[in-house]
């Protein structure tokens, strides 16, 4: 064996988990996992497959197989042939052709034609958290027809295996702190709505025996009442509305930060008497954590303004600040003074606001003054 072969095989293997390292979302792991198994191995065609318990697939990604390719080959195949082998005996796979292998029961009539193979299970410990699959090897002379896949090649794959199994469950924690994260915030909102609509329906129904009891001695003071218990109404109802939109599931993963945003501007804008506007600009995809924080910080604001500023308009603008994004939230609502409310801060979510920030590598600026409204600004890098 050279020495300039396993310098560049190593150095290809660190180049691809810094990659992976690099990604959060369990799915980019598996997409950067097969692109950069099939660059180091040289590949025309690459693949891994995360099994689910019923013979089948949850997550299949592929990589050197256009998207048209990809919706003619049709369902995503079964746990069989050298799959299974992988799959249920957690054994590699090296072979001259696939179709020689003994439980080989052919391809759908779209699915590219395939010769020499190599695949690996994906283990974290005794778990098969998937397998990485490639085919026909890249041969570096085009008249070498049958160069085939070599015991360097799976040594390395088996390398890249090891700390893809490592990448993929760091993925799922993450997602999984993600979820109880939300979890939580939800249980924070539900108890908040406790609170808050409970004392606003206790205040509304003694108001009310007040007005009753009136009615009939004072009635002007009684017209008073009532309309306090008009006022008390609107507020609850507000309350109630805006928590259900704040409880409504997310969807950042799906749908992503532009329309997840322009989403909530929406609803808010039918539910609410204030106009609420949402405009993006120049937007490029950041990592998970900055988005979500954007999120969070654009829920909070624009909630805190209609709850608490009774503006005529909100206006959410997101737009691109060389590789980060700048988010503004403005209203035109009764404003406060920052430095009188610094203390009580966090009744008005400021305080978790800049944790959110500083917790992406971001800043947030507040500018405020009374009968002048509020512009809340916070700025986040890029990846």
């Amino acid at each position: 064996m050279s020495n300039r072969t396993p310098r560049g095989g190593i150095e290809a293997v660190s180049a691809a988990i810094l990659a992976m390292n690099r990604r959060l979302e369990v799915r980019e792991v598996l997409q950067t996992i097969v692109a950069s198994a099939r660059e180091l191995l040289g590949a025309q065609y690459a693949a891994l497959g995360v099994p689910d318990d019923h013979g089948g697939f949850a997550q299949f990604v592929v990589d050197g197989v256009s998207d048209e390719q990809w919706k003619a080959i049709g369902p995503l195949p079964r746990q069989h042939g050298v799959l299974a082998a992988m799959l249920h005996e957690a054994t590699p796979q090296r072979l001259t052709d696939v179709r020689d292998f003994e439980s080989f029961a052919g391809w759908p009539r779209a699915h590219p034609v395939m010769k020499d193979f190599i695949g690996m299970p994906v283990a974290d410990g005794e778990e098969i958290l998937g397998a990485i699959f490639l085919a026909n090897k890249t041969c570096p002379k085009p008249s070498d027809a049958s160069c085939g896949f070599t015991q360097e090649d799976e040594d390395l794959l088996r390398i890249l295996a090891d700390h893809a199994a490592i990448a993929l469950t760091n993925a799922r924690l993450h997602e999984r702190s993600r979820e109880l994260t939300l979890a939580g915030e939800r249980a924070r909102i539900a108890h908040e709505l406790h609170d808050a609509v409970s004392q606003k329906l206790f205040s509304l129904r003694l108001t009310a025996q007040a007005s009753a009891a009136l009615i009939d001695t004072a009635p002007g003071r009684a017209k008073e009442e009532i309309r306090q218990v008009a006022a008390l109404a609107a507020e609850a109802a507000d309350e109630l509305r805006a928590v259900v939109v704040e409880l409504r599931p997310a969807a950042l993963d799906e749908d992503g930060l532009v329309a997840t945003l322009r989403t909530e501007a929406d609803v808010l804008d039918r539910v609410h008497s204030a106009s609420v506007t949402f405009h993006a600009f120049r937007i490029r995809a950041l990592p998970a954590p900055q988005e979500e924080a954007l999120l969070r910080v654009a829920q909070e604001a624009t909630h805190n303004a209609l709850r608490h500023a009774h503006p005529r308009t909100v206006a959410v603008t997101l737009e691109g600040n060389g590789r980060g994004a700048r988010l503004r939230i403005r209203d035109d609502g009764r404003g406060f003074d920052p430095t009188a409310v610094r203390r009580a801060g966090r009744h008005l979510g400021l305080v978790s606001m800049r944790d959110r920030a500083d917790g992406v590598g971001g800043s947030l600026t507040v500018q405020s003054e009374p009968g002048k409204g509020t512009v809340i600004e916070m700025e986040v890098p890029g990846g």
